[in-house]
């Protein structure tokens, strides 16, 4: 039995040997698709190539430790050193690049119902040129963070390098910087625009760029269906911020399903419910439990004349209304369910007497499959890209491994929502052309309007240098047709063009 002690320890030592040498096997250099392309765009015909691949990240020592893929349309110009370039990508926190790519922003964009009458379905479908890309007067760089997409750790990469908050903004922070480097495209004016969690991103983003030992200053961020301090747009229970930010969306959906505001226009029904939400609603929030019977009553009429709902469930809610529980409730008699993203979409659920959706977001599953297979499709046919990986349009992995706030070792803090908005404005006085342009839907049911106005409000962000902008859509507002068209139209303008 003892002569086997040497072979057993031989064996063992060689696989150790082996696994060092896998581990320390070289990296490969990173994949990169090219391919030349035209299009009409705005009416301008337009010669450009794209770049689709991969772009190491590094650590302190040099060592690669991140594969972060990108898609870059770039017009042939003799000298693009001074043209714009637009860095784009979506939230999540685990979500690729494919919504803004394939809906409004790429040369190819996917068709959707406008009207959000009815689901996707299966394929085939339809997917267009898109006359109106901003390739006329930008290049666009759209980003998949790590994890999303084709993107990943290598080499001696974690994830939890790159799962949070501060750590996401700095390898995107990298990762901005070493394109612009390799590109040679320090003197091009430079824009980030990011939906969602995006949002968050690029406020964090935008100060990570100011130090490194390499400042980029952004000349501006479009911040779709924006998120920068979370307490405004997380519906729960004893969150009074949120019962007040989220009634006004909530008004215009009741609109929109002709349960409230009929005889009037959109705009000022949504005025009425922001005037009454200021100073009706939110005194009486605070109130509580102090406020007179007779004032419940009153405030509860008011609420059921906005909302659509009956009287009797909103006082048995004590004029606290949570979304969840709206977006079942108003169309119940019907058996429908509203969507979240946007709330024009409608499910047909089994459960009838639940009290809040439980099949998910009709208007998440009436596009992904349309978006999922439109990108695939226009990767593998138009762009040549060929991987053994899949592209993750979501990871939903990240969302429960994501750090939200680092806390120092040792610290004590009671927990808080996520807030970059106070860092922005900070961001914004640093940078005296630092501009923002904020992009809201009225049917947005998970980051309202009103808490874009009651952020922006609070945050000693210099106004003078933001734009506010409305459409009659949900979070992706660029699905309704004519939302798309405007939503262009004030990014040209924004941008000067």
């Amino acid at each position: 039995m003892k002569r086997f002690i040497p072979l057993i320890a031989l064996l063992f030592l060689q696989s150790i040997q082996l696994f060092a040498q896998e581990k320390e096997a070289p990296i490969p250099d990173p994949v990169v698709f090219t391919s030349s392309h035209e299009g009409s765009f705005h009416g301008k015909n337009i010669a450009y190539k794209a770049v689709s691949g991969e772009t190491h990240l590094k650590n302190e020592s040099g060592e690669p430790v991140a594969a972060l893929w990108s898609t870059a349309y770039i017009k042939d110009e003799s000298d693009p050193s001074k043209r714009p370039v637009l860095f784009v990508f979506n939230g999540g926190p685990g979500s690729a690049s494919v919504w803004l790519h394939m809906g409004v922003f790429g040369p190819k964009v996917v068709q959707v119902d406008s009207d959000a009458k009815q689901d996707d379905g299966a394929a085939p479908f339809t997917v267009k040129n898109n006359e109106f890309c901003l390739l006329d007067i930008a290049d666009l760089v759209f980003v998949d963070p790590i994890g999303t997409g084709y993107s990943r750790v290598i080499g001696k990469g974690k994830e939890e390098d790159f799962w949070g908050l501060t750590e996401d903004a700095r390898s995107i922070a990298q990762f901005m910087r070493t394109w612009i480097s390799q590109n040679q495209r320090w003197q091009s004016p430079k824009y980030i625009i990011g939906e969602s969690f995006g949002t968050t991103r690029a406020a964090a983003v935008t100060a990570a760029l100011e130090g490194g030992g390499q400042a980029m200053a952004v000349n501006g961020l479009v911040l779709i269906s924006q998120a920068l301090d979370y307490q405004g747009s997380t519906s729960v229970h004893d969150n009074i911020a949120s019962y007040f930010t989220y009634l006004p969306t909530m008004a215009a959906t009741a609109w929109y399903h002709v349960r409230a505001g009929q005889g009037k226009s959109l705009a000022a029904f949504v005025e009425e419910a922001r005037q009454f939400a200021y100073n009706e609603y939110l005194p009486a929030l605070y109130k509580g439990n102090q406020l007179p019977q007779t004032e419940k009553e009153k405030i509860a009429e008011r609420l059921a004349y906005f909302l659509g709902l009956e009287k009797s469930y909103i006082l048995l809610s004590d004029n606290r209304i949570l979304t969840g529980r709206f977006k079942k409730e108003l169309l119940r008699a019907e058996g429908k369910t509203i969507g979240t993203l946007d709330g024009r979409y409608l499910g047909t659920e089994g459960d009838q007497t639940a009290d809040r959706p439980t099949l998910g977001d009709p208007s998440n599953y009436g596009i992904d499959a349309a978006y999922t297979a439109a990108l695939n499709d226009y990767l593998s046919r138009e762009l040549k890209i060929k991987s053994d990986r899949p592209y993750l349009t979501s990871n939903g992995k990240i969302g429960g491994k994501w750090n939200w706030r680092p806390v120092p070792q040792g610290a004590y803090w009671e927990p808080s929502y996520v807030n970059v908005a106070r860092g922005l404005g900070e961001s914004m006085r640093r940078n005296k052309d630092l501009k923002v342009m904020v992009a809201n839907g009225y049917y947005d049911l998970i980051t309202p309007f009103l808490d874009a106005e009651y952020t922006f409000a609070r945050h000693d962000i210099p106004m003078e240098r933001v734009q506010m902008q409305y459409y009659e859509g949900g979070h992706m507002m660029y699905n309704h047709r004519p939302d798309f068209e405007k939503l262009v139209k004030d990014i040209r303008e924004f941008l000067g063009k």
